[in-house]
């Protein structure tokens, strides 16, 4: 397994004003660094793929819906759109050097329509995930999937859920992101759900259950670690958190206070907890 940390935790942009957080995190002992991807058209991939690449970090990249896209929508139009925005998200993706994207891009968070989801939704959705196939394998990209808690998303909450959609889009391609704080919420057993998920598993967030530093709470990560080292996981565990700089997304998220008392905190005491438990 490698070890990585969201940009999350500082900053929704990460750019020049940012790198000098990398060599830190490389002195820490992190393995690569995910970078969030809500705009491709702002991003410069150029910049940020050099100044990982001279800190010996990897890159993985995280993305969630902007305003106004959802591959749910009843508009036809919202639902191209969309497919256009994840398909030039999945492009920059490749230009920053990552294999991997990841989130909860198959709906908006925070959207609740106060009702389950339709047959017409999840259809829609099955078919735009189906459409990215071809530029997924073409960038030699793996999408992962990510169920929320039911407080953030009605459409997926569970590992069941996400596994079960996976397996009506049926690409090779994409898979599961588990997070152990949504985890920690929506699964009875936290352990079996990252066991059942098996080789659907393309990327873990850890989390602790108040989104702070991890194994500072009650997440099972013991459980946890013995259930990836029971499906032979090899990929990224990357600690996620947030609640510093960007207003709508803390919003989303009802993140109201500090978690710590600096960014730092979160990445640099979680770190070795991780390694020392999933290890």
């Amino acid at each position: 397994m490698k070890f990585a940390v969201n940009a999350l935790i500082w900053t929704t942009e990460f750019d020049r004003r940012s790198f000098s957080l990398l060599p830190r995190l490389r002195a820490q002992g992190f393995d690569g660094f995910e970078v969030p991807v809500f705009e491709p058209a702002k991003f410069q991939a150029g910049s940020i793929r050099r100044a990982l690449a001279e800190n010996d970090l990897e890159c993985t990249v995280c993305a969630i819906l902007p305003k106004g896209m959802n591959p749910t929508s009843e508009d036809a139009e919202i639902r191209r759109r969309t497919r256009q925005h994840l398909a030039d998200t999945i492009k920059l993706a490749a230009d920053l050097g990552s294999n991997l994207m990841a989130g909860p891009v198959y709906s908006p968070i925070g959207y609740l329509p106060g009702r389950r989801r339709t047959s017409d939704e999840w259809q829609w959705a099955v078919e735009c995930f189906q459409s990215l196939g071809e530029i997924l394998h073409s960038h030699q990209i793996d999408l992962a999937l990510e169920p929320l808690n039911r407080f953030e998303t009605y459409f997926l909450n569970t590992a069941a859920d996400a596994i079960k959609f996976c397996a009506a889009i049926n690409d090779s391609s994409i898979g599961v992101l588990l997070d152990t704080f949504h985890t920690n919420i929506e699964e009875k057993d936290v352990a079996a759900a990252f066991r059942t998920t098996g080789k659907s598993l393309k990327h873990v967030h850890a989390c602790e259950n108040d989104r702070g530093v991890p194994g500072t709470g009650h997440v099972d990560f013991v459980g946890i670690a013995a259930a990836l080292k029971e499906i032979r996981y090899e990929g990224w565990i990357t600690i996620e958190s947030f609640g510093y700089s960007h207003k709508e997304l803390a919003a989303a998220a009802a993140i109201w206070r500090d978690l710590a008392p600096t960014p730092e905190t979160v990445a640099f005491e979680g770190l070795p907890f991780l390694k020392k438990i999933m290890h």
